[in-house]
């Protein structure tokens, strides 16, 4: 959910609408949350569920195989994984031949969070990987959120976790 209002911020930051709102599911501890983020550059109206995304962000990757994920994304969207395996290795090896190479990514987020903030908190560096493939919205402005949410060392330690994604991906 987090990730889905930073998100919303930095896209609102750029002279977007958006909004974020989250899917609670079973509503118990530990249980998979679902957060949804659109953005356009006119008023949204909407307010159900997001059907066809046109990105995905899997923070978890233990989900993969637990809860239908892939529902509606399109081929032509984006798929970003929180993971430092192979695709092949999570069981996705035939699924992403179906998309462009450069709409698919893996990113070590958990390790960058722990490397940034001593904990594997990954929203802020799938950010940054969200911005440096699909350049919906700038590096700055997802900093600039992040920094707006956690104030202080705390944001800029995150902030710092999003630009390491973002150079990273960047430059493969």
């Amino acid at each position: 959910m987090t990730a889905a209002e930073i998100l919303s911020v930095a896209a609102f930051l750029e002279g977007d609408h958006a909004q974020a709102f989250p899917s609670f599911g079973s509503e118990r501890m530990g249980a998979p949350v679902i957060a949804f983020c659109r953005v356009d550059d006119k008023e949204i109206r909407l307010r159900e569920p997001v059907m066809t995304p046109d990105a995905l962000i899997v923070q978890d990757p233990t989900l993969l195989h637990q809860v239908d994920l892939f529902s509606g994304l399109d081929t032509k969207g984006y798929l970003l994984i929180n993971t430092t395996r192979r695709y092949r290795d999570l069981g996705l090896g035939d699924f992403v031949t179906k998309f462009p190479p450069h709409h698919i990514c893996t990113v070590a987020a958990s390790e960058w969070a722990v490397e940034f903030i001593g904990k594997p908190l990954p929203n802020a560096a799938m950010l940054g990987a969200f911005s440096a493939i699909t350049r919906r919205v700038k590096l700055d402005s997802v900093q600039a959120a992040i920094r707006q949410k956690f104030p202080g060392e705390l944001g800029d330690k995150n902030a710092a976790a999003a630009g390491k994604a973002y150079n990273t991906i960047r430059t493969n």
